[in-house]
């Protein structure tokens, strides 16, 4: 079952014995075993027993919260875990040290060289010239290890992103989809808010794993800090970002698998969201993306991608407490 996302507003969260339960309007929605369930995201309205709240807690299980299009609002999640000295060696590379700068290459040749991947496999694959992109790309990859200051390997990652976004368009082969530019806050067509919708439940996984381990998730990197803002896990994000949600988001359109019926504009903000059948056909969608295999090329076997956020995240602790030299961003090809 892994994750468990409830987008029916007015929905009531319970538990009968060792099962969760979700019911509306009177119908049962949902009857699982506890033990099945990894986290839990609200999307919208719904109501949760203060039995389901204590055994989520007892069982180290997150609930996040998030609007119906996928801006996140908080969650609930047991105390941090009592691995102090992790938490201890996270805080001692913070800053301008060697380790920040060394982990601050790893998210951002990480995010960038699976950017590239993703191009040269669209410009295999189909009758696209996107070299020059591709190019821009490499420019940016090319200094990332003799770059010392974050706040420049911060502009590498801004230069690498502008170009993959540069050609995105591109990358849509469904003609009823349009990608002017990357925008959010609200997002105002369909593209961005499948992409923000999906980086917003990509978030929720990574900051679950982030917890399992025992960091501080507020306390990051390349993402400088901010009150409220699980700067780590937006850090260890960013290698996931185009395995993950990027190719799904791709996959979804160009197999039309969501049409532009499955949008709608909201009145006040102008925010461009999914309908109600468009949210269950993402959330299928995704769920599906993190369960699907591949071999890890670190770990030597395979896994699935819910499994790969709590093994990056188990790297990183490992560099941190000195147990192995470097740390190995994921990068697939």
């Amino acid at each position: 079952m892994g994750t468990v996302y409830i987008a029916e507003n007015d929905a009531f969260i319970g538990k009968t014995d060792e099962r969760l339960t979700v019911k509306a309007e009177k119908k049962t929605l949902l009857d699982v075993p506890l033990i099945k369930v990894d986290g839990i995201v609200v999307l919208g309205r719904a109501t949760v027993s203060p039995a389901v709240i204590n055994e989520l807690l007892e069982r180290n299980i997150a609930l996040s919260f998030l609007t119906e299009n996928g801006r996140y609002l908080g969650r609930i999640e047991p105390e941090v875990t009592k691995n102090l000295f992790i938490r201890k060696a996270q805080w001692q590379a913070a800053g301008e040290t060697p380790q920040a700068i060394h982990l601050v290459r790893g998210f951002v040749r990480g995010k960038l060289k699976n950017y590239r991947q993703q191009l040269l496999r669209t410009q295999r694959e189909s009758s696209l010239d996107i070299s020059k992109y591709i190019t821009r790309l490499e420019q940016a990859i090319a200094p990332i290890e003799q770059t010392d200051k974050i706040p420049s390997l911060r502009g590498l990652e801004g230069s690498g992103s502008a170009a993959y976004f540069g050609c995105f368009q591109q990358l849509i082969k469904n003609s009823d989809f349009k990608f002017p530019s990357r925008n959010r806050r609200p997002p105002t067509d369909p593209v961005n808010s499948l992409l923000s919708f999906g980086y917003s439940l990509l978030r929720h996984d990574i900051q679950s794993a982030i917890n399992i381990v025992g960091f501080d998730p507020y306390l990051g990197y390349l993402h400088t800090e901010r009150y409220g803002r699980p700067s780590l896990a937006l850090d260890v994000m960013e290698e996931f970002r185009p395995l993950v949600v990027d190719a799904m988001v791709l996959s979804l359109i160009n197999k039309r698998s969501l049409t532009p019926d499955d949008f709608i504009i909201e009145p006040l903000s102008q925010a461009v969201e999914l309908t109600k059948e468009g949210r269950r056909k993402f959330l299928t969608a995704y769920q599906q993306k993190k369960l699907s295999s591949f071999k890890h090329p670190v770990a030597d076997q395979k896994c699935t991608y819910q499994e790969a956020f709590e093994i990056q995240v188990r790297l990183l602790g490992k560099y941190l407490m000195g147990e192995i030299d470097k740390y190995p961003p994921l990068v697939l090809k």
